[in-house]
């Protein structure tokens, strides 16, 4: 586990590499957990922009690492556009001239 400093770095860690960020609110509860000694976590990313994330516990560290990371570029291929039509569209799409 990396060294942490208390003090002015607020949510962020000392490690070795420099300094991370640390989130003490488990994802998947909301809790917010103070002590976090001996709580599960994550690592999300490297260096600098590596995130720190504990967990109330191992279930929900397990319950967090089951949810699918979104890849834009391999995932949103699908179009967005909705063809269904919503309360008030005409059956064609284009409303009719009134008055």
């Amino acid at each position: 586990m990396p060294a942490t400093v208390s003090g002015m770095l607020g949510p962020y860690s000392r490690t070795l590499e420099g300094y991370m960020r640390i989130e003490r609110t488990d994802p998947v509860t909301g809790k917010t957990l103070t002590p976090t000694d001996g709580q599960p976590y994550v690592v999300e990313g490297e260096g600098a922009d590596a995130l720190m994330i504990y967990f109330e516990s191992e279930e929900t560290k397990r319950q967090y690492q089951g949810i699918g990371a979104e890849r834009p570029e391999r995932d949103l291929h699908h179009t967005l556009d909705n063809p269904a039509p919503l309360p008030g569209d005409e059956p064609n799409g284009i409303p009719q001239q009134r008055g």
